[in-house]
């Protein structure tokens, strides 16, 4: 079974400031335990849970992650990253784009981090947006996880 946690915050914890775009908009570290050994790569989708009129509100799509049981904090801007990922188009860019509520909304917001283990790597382009991952991703998810987080202005 796979569980994903992150030391930058708990379970239903508070999102830290600076990975925000009310701080640094840093991606968080993510920690994988339980990974397959058959995992060819990993995806990750973050979403805001709580933007009003709309299901969830995406910020962030990476995929062709390599396999590892510890996703740094701080993967870099842009569509191609140094170890292959390829990041899509979320909240506008091609990058982590962390928290940022309007400032008349004064309540907390849930943001959920998924990631996906899958058996192959991707073939999208890089304008792709949550529902081509998601579509890319249809039958070959060998685990998946979730972690919620919250931050309120």
């Amino acid at each position: 079974m796979l569980e994903l946690t992150s030391p930058d915050f708990g379970t239903n914890g508070e999102i830290g400031k600076d990975n925000t775009g009310f701080g640094d908009d840093v991606s968080p570290t993510l920690v994988l335990s339980g990974l397959s050994n058959d995992a060819k790569s990993l995806a990750i989708i973050m979403d805001d849970l709580d933007v009003p009129f709309v299901k969830a509100f995406n910020h962030w799509v990476i995929w062709n992650i390599p396999p590892k049981s510890v996703i740094e904090k701080n993967i870099p801007y842009g569509s191609e990253c140094p170890d292959g990922s390829k990041q899509g188009i979320g909240y506008g860019k091609n990058r982590y784009r962390g928290p940022k509520q309007p400032p008349f909304i004064h309540k907390a917001h849930r943001y959920q981090f998924t990631v996906c283990a899958l058996d192959t790597l991707l073939d999208i382009p890089t304008f792709s947006k949550e529902e081509d991952l998601i579509k890319a991703m249809n039958n070959h998810i060998i685990q998946k996880a979730s972690l919620i987080g919250w931050y309120k202005i």
